[in-house]
Order: C-alpha cells, then structure tokens, then sequence
C-alpha cells in the first residue's frame, strides 16, 4: 500500500507506504485462491500504514484482461460510442457479455483516418472485479479506480522518463516487471506501449530453491531471503545461478519482441518488481544483453514525508512500482 499526496508546484510527495507478505498459495493465476488470506494482510498493511485515506486505486493482472485497440467516430455521440463497444466487447469476450467489466480510453486521432479517433478497449470478468472490490470493502476500504498493472507500471514509468536521454523521447525501453511468479514485459517506442508479453519466471523460483539447498521450509526460505540471514554458500551457489537465469530470460524475451515486431534494437531496459531489488541483478541483465539498464526507482524526484525513511523507499521503490502508478491516479484528471 502506497499513499502519495501534493507537495504543490506539481511535485508528488511519498507520504507513506507498507509492505506485507502474501503467503505464496493466496493468490494462483492472478485470482484471489483465499481471500480471508489476503483480507488479513490487507488489514496488516493498512495498520501499518497509518492512514486516513480511505479511497483507493487497485488493479487487474495483465493476464486477467482482455484489451483491444478500435476505432471511434470523432463526432459519433454517446449512446453510438456504446454501441458500438458494447459489439467490440462481445465478439472479444469469450464469456457471457452479461458477465463482463468493460471500459475505453481514447487515445487520440488515428493517424491515417482523420476522422477517426484510435481507443483502447479493456474488458474482464466482472466477478475479478468484485472479488478486489470486496476485499477493500471488507478492510473499510472503497475502491475509487479499477486499472491493470501493466498500465500502472506505464503511468509510473512517467515519473522516471527524465532520466533517459531526451526524456525518452525517440527511445526503445522495456521495462520488466518481475514478480512472484511472473515477468511482465512491456515495450514502448518514443513513449508509447508497442509490445506487451507475461513469461512465467520470478522470485518464487529462488525461495524454492533455497528452500531445497538448505531444507528448509517455504516460510522461511522467504524470509531468510528478505532478511539476508543465508548461509555463506547462497550467493554462489543460489543466487548468482538464478540471476543469469532471470538474465537470460530477460534477453530472450527481447529477441521475442524483435520476432513479433519490426522493431531490431532497445535502447534500455528497466527492471521493476521484488526481484529488481536482488543485488547485482542490472550488471548481470547488461553483461548479458550489452542493452543499458537500471533499476526502475519512480520516486527519484519525488518529495518524501518525514514518516518515510528516504534509504529504505529506494530500496523498496522497485517492487512499489505498480503501487505508484496506481497512487498517481489520484491526480488524474479524467
């Protein structure tokens, strides 16, 4: 849980954040397995978090939606816009329409229809909706925005542009998001998403296996691991061999992009998520690639409140990454 606020001139400041640990059969496939699991950590970070702010922004997993570009008439009205997302949506859906959330964004003129607006269409099953939406109401909690991950990971991104050359602008990066059990790739050229893709590696992979080297259980290889309490043995023997496995994943969901697409180089690549933060992880992903990268740190020109610890927030900005596109939208205007 993160709570950003204003700090005025337009600068955020980080007012307060908390991380807790889900139990790693809480969630399967991006659906809630045992929601009174998640409900109890959910209550355990908003403690810790000590806050009044009760309006919240959640998200979907990539892999829980289903998204579409169309085009929209400039001047078609309402009622015809919904229309006619409304026959998107169901020759997408594979699922009853009845049984699905569904939302549109407009993105801009269409480049070769000028009469035509480009806009991305998002759908999902209700029921992964209310399942969130449940679970915040449960905690005393009321969900404001519905956004997906891969989305919010765009809008924090944002927030660390100013360190690549130009902004960014004319650029090729992929940012990679790697979580528990996933990596979630997304490409963008001159600021825009062009390339999207979900490979099944993360840092689940490390705590079974130091789980299996030392014999120990799942618990708490885990939190051995976050705690740096390993025997000597583990940097060479654990976790130097699952950094250039996640390295070598990483370069070969590159040259899957460049398969899928016209485009043949990237200029840098981000890496987020709770594995970003394993030491050396960025030499290893460059050793490997010969592709600039860094560690994804969206609060580099954020201000932070004195119930923040500046050290600790840079070490943990990486797996808050999602959290902070999902806090900026506070400050959406639409």
């Amino acid at each position: 849980m993160l709570e950003l606020g204003d700090s005025g001139r337009g600068m955020r400041r980080v007012e307060r954040y908390a991380i807790t640990a889900l139990p790693r059969d809480a969630m399967q496939d991006g659906a809630i397995a045992k929601p009174e699991v998640v409900e109890a950590a959910m209550r355990q970070a908003l403690s810790e978090l000590k806050s009044r702010t009760r309006e919240i922004a959640m998200a979907l997993p990539a892999s829980s939606v289903i998204t579409k570009k169309i085009l929209l008439p400039k001047d078609a009205s309402d009622n015809e816009i919904d229309t006619q997302v409304t026959a998107e949506a169901n020759q997408l859906a594979s699922f009853p329409v009845g049984d699905v959330s569904l939302d549109y964004q407009i993105l801009g003129p269409n480049p070769k229809n000028p009469g035509e607006n480009d806009a991305l269409l998002v759908l999902a099953r209700r029921e992964r909706v209310e399942e969130r939406v449940a679970l915040a109401e449960a905690v005393g909690l009321k969900a404001m925005y519905m956004d997906v991950d891969a989305f919010a990971t765009l809008t924090a991104y944002e927030q660390m542009a100013f360190q690549l050359p130009d902004d960014g602008k004319g650029q090729t990066v992929a940012i990679v998001d790697i979580g528990a059990s996933t990596m979630h790739v997304n490409v963008l050229h001159d600021n825009v998403p062009v390339y999207q893709r979900e490979h099944v590696m993360g840092g689940q992979t490390l705590t079974n296996e130091i789980s299996r080297r030392f014999d120990m259980p799942l618990e708490d290889a885990e939190e051995a691991k976050r705690k740096g309490l390993l025997p000597d043995s583990y940097e060479s023997e654990v976790l130097q061999p699952f950094l250039d496995a996640v390295a070598q994943e990483v370069a070969r969901a590159i040259q899957l992009f460049f398969s899928a697409t016209s485009f043949q180089g990237v200029d840098h690549i981000l890496l987020a998520g709770g594995c970003a933060a394993l030491p050396g992880l960025d030499d290893v992903v460059y050793s490997r690639t010969q592709t600039s990268t860094m560690i994804a740190n969206p609060f580099a020109k954020m201000a932070v409140s004195g119930e923040v610890k500046a050290r600790q927030l840079a070490s943990d900005a990486p797996q808050l990454f999602v959290a902070c596109g999902l806090a900026l939208r506070r400050f959406d205007p639409t």
